[in-house]
C-alpha cells in the first residue's frame, strides 16, 4: 500500500525532517532486500542497529527511513522521519494500513503445524478471494508488521501466522494485526525454557482468541484437550475441528499412501466428503482438517476445497521427500522440531513399507526446559520400537535420545551421535545405501539441514 510521508509520520506518532514529498512503495528493516522507493525502518536489536545502514538505504534510493537518532539529516529525495522507537513505529505503522485496508485476518497459531496450516488455509481461501498470507514463517514481532505492510488493496481476505516464545507476544501481534478469526492448533511442550508448565503456553496461545475483533470466531483443535478448553472461556463462535474427537469438522477412515501423503473422508453436517492431502503424517491430516473448516465456513464449495488440498505441495524441510538415484529416499524436515512432532514423524517412518532399513536422524530440540532430558528419552524410545538400523542424535542434548532407544532395547551398533550437522552429514552419507530411508528432522538451531547438503554431495538427488 502506497502512503504519503504525511500519512507515514501521522501514523508513527513521528517527527518529519524533509519536505516530505514523493510516495513510499515499499517497507523495509534490512537494506539487503532493500528497493528503490522502499521505508527504511532502522530498528535496533540485541545483536544489530539499523542506524548503521541508513547509507546504504540513501545509496538503494530509498525514500526515506525511519530513525529514533537525532544524529541522522534528511537529504533531497531521502526523507527522514523521527521516533522514540523504530520498532513501535514500524507495528504502528502496521495497524494503520490494516485499518485502512479493513478486510477480514485469520491469524493462525499453535505449538506445531503453523506454517503448514497457514499455508493451507490460504490456498483454499484463494478458491474464492485474493489472500495476504505471511511469507514463511514471518510471525513475530518484526515479521507480521512487513506482512501486513505487503498489502495490497485488491486483497480481500489475510491470514496470518503468530509465533511467540514468552506470554504476552500474541497478545501483543494481536493488538497489531486486529484478526476476525482464529485458529489454534495445538498445545504442545515447546518452549519450556520460558514457561513454567505446559498450561503457561496454553495461556499465552489463548490470547490470540483474547485479541480477535467481530464477527469473532475461532477454530479449535478437539484433539488437543488444552485448546478444546478454550472454548469454554470465549464468548464468540466456535467451530471445532479434529479427527481422533468429535467435531464440527472430523476427520475419518484416514488410509496411508506412504510417501506419498494420506487419504481421509471429512464428516461434516452429516455429509461425507473424501479427500487426498499429498502431505505426511496424521499431524498434517489435523492441520488439514483445520484449513477445511476454514474454507467451508467462508461458503467455498466443496469441489473447491478438495481440489486445493489436492494440490497442496510440502514447504522446503518440512516433509519434504528428496530421493535419491542411489536407491535410497529421505524425509527432509529439517526445518524445526519438538517432542510431539518428532514422535509422530517417528511413527510415521515406523510404518512405512517397501524399504529395507529405516534411518532417524534427530537432532537436538531446544528450548524445552528441566523437562529436556526425558522428552528426547521419550523420542529415543520410540525411534527404537520402529526397528530402526541406525538413530543418530545431533548435537547436545540428543545424546538423551540414544539413551531412550537403548533403554527401549536399541544395541550400540544402531546407536551414533554426531556433534553437529556437518558431522552427521559426513556419517550418514558413509552408512546409508540403497533400500533406505532416512528421516531428517531437529530445532531449527541444529541446521540439520547440512546432512541433506552433505548427501547430495556424495549422492545424486532426484530432482522434480
Amino acid at each position: 500500500m502506497n502512503l504519503l510521508f504525511d500519512e507515514v509520520t501521522k501514523a508513527v506518532n513521528g517527527t518529519l525532517a524533509g519536505r516530505g514529498d514523493g510516495e513510499v512503495h515499499g517497507y523495509s528493516i534490512d537494506t539487503r532486500t532493500l528497493n528503490p522507493g522502499d521505508l527504511f525502518f532502522a530498528v535496533k536489536g540485541p545483536r544489530f542497529d539499523g542506524h548503521g545502514f541508513i547509507q546504504q538505504a540513501i545509496e538503494k534510493k530509498a525514500a526515506g527511513a525511519v530513525v529514533e537518532s537525532e544524529g541522522i539529516a534528511s537529504s533531497p529525495g531521502f526523507n527522514v522521519v523521527r521516533v522514540s522507537s523504530t520498532v513501535e513505529a514500524l507495528q504502528n505503522l502496521a495497524r494503520f494500513v490494516r485499518r485502512r485496508w479493513g478486510g477480514p485476518i485469520v491469524g493462525v497459531t499453535g505449538s506445531a503445524g503453523k506454517t503448514t496450516t497457514k499455508e493451507m488455509i490460504a490456498a483454499v481461501l484463494s478458491r474464492k478471494f485474493k489472500v495476504l498470507r505471511s511469507i514463511g514463517n514471518f510471525n513475530n514481532e518484526f515479521g507480521l508488521p512487513l506482512c501486513l505492510l505487503r498489502i495490497d488493496r485488491s486483497q480481500t481476505m489475510g491470514v496470518l501466522e503468530m509465533g511467540m516464545s514468552a506470554k504476552g507476544e500474541i497478545r501483543a501481534l494481536a493488538a497489531i494485526a486486529e484478526p476476525n478469526e482464529g485458529v489454534i492448533t495445538n498445545v504442545n511442550p515447546v518452549h519450556l525454557e520460558f514457561f513454567d508448565s505446559i498450561e503457561g503456553i496454553a495461556e499465552a496461545k489463548a490470547e490470540l482468541l483474547a485479541g480477535l475483533v467481530e464477527p469473532r470466531i475461532a477454530y479449535l483443535n478437539n484433539d488437543d484437550s488444552r485448546v478444546r478448553a478454550m472454548a469454554g472461556k470465549f464468548s464468540g463462535k466456535v467451530v471445532s475441528y479434529g479427527v481422533e474427537s468429535a467435531a464440527t469438522f472430523r476427520a475419518h477412515q484416514v488410509r496411508d499412501l506412504g510417501l506419498d501423503g494420506t487419504a481421509f473422508t471429512i464428516r461434516h453436517a452429516e455429509r461425507d466428503t473424501d479427500f487426498v492431502l499429498p502431505l505426511l503424517g496424521r499431524h498434517n491430516v489435523a492441520n488439514a482438517v483445520a484449513a477445511i473448516a476454514v474454507g467451508i465456513s467462508h461458503e467455498i464449495p466443496w469441489s473447491d476445497v478438495r481440489a486445493a488440498i489436492a494440490e497442496i505441495r510440502p514447504e522446503k524441510k518440512r516433509g519434504e521427500v528428496v530421493r535419491f538415484h542411489e536407491g535410497f529416499d529421505v524425509i527432509d524436515d529439517s526445518y524445526n522440531s519438538n517432542p510431539k512432532a518428532l514422535t509422530e514423524m517417528i511413527r510415521f517412518v515406523g510404518k512405512l513399507e517397501g524399504y529395507k532399513r529405516k534411518i532417524i536422524v534427530a537432532g537436538e530440540m531446544l528450548e524445552l526446559g528441566p523437562s529436556a532430558a526425558e522428552l528426547h528419552r521419550a523420542c529415543g524410545r520410540e525411534a527404537a520400537r520402529t526397528g530402526a538400523a541406525l538413530i543418530v542424535g545431533v548435537q547436545g542434548e540428543a545424546r538423551s535420545v540414544l539413551e531412550g532407544a537403548r533403554e527401549a532395547g536399541a544395541n550400540d551398533e544402531q546407536l551414533k551421535f554426531a556433534s553437529d550437522s556437518v558431522e552427521a552429514g559426513e556419517l550418514l552419507a558413509r552408512n546409508v545405501r540403497s533400500g533406505d530411508v532416512v528421516l531428517i528432522k531437529g530445532s531449527r538451531g541444529v541446521k540439520l539441514e547440512q546432512v541433506l547438503i552433505a548427501l547430495r554431495q556424495t549422492f545424486s538427488s532426484v530432482e522434480a
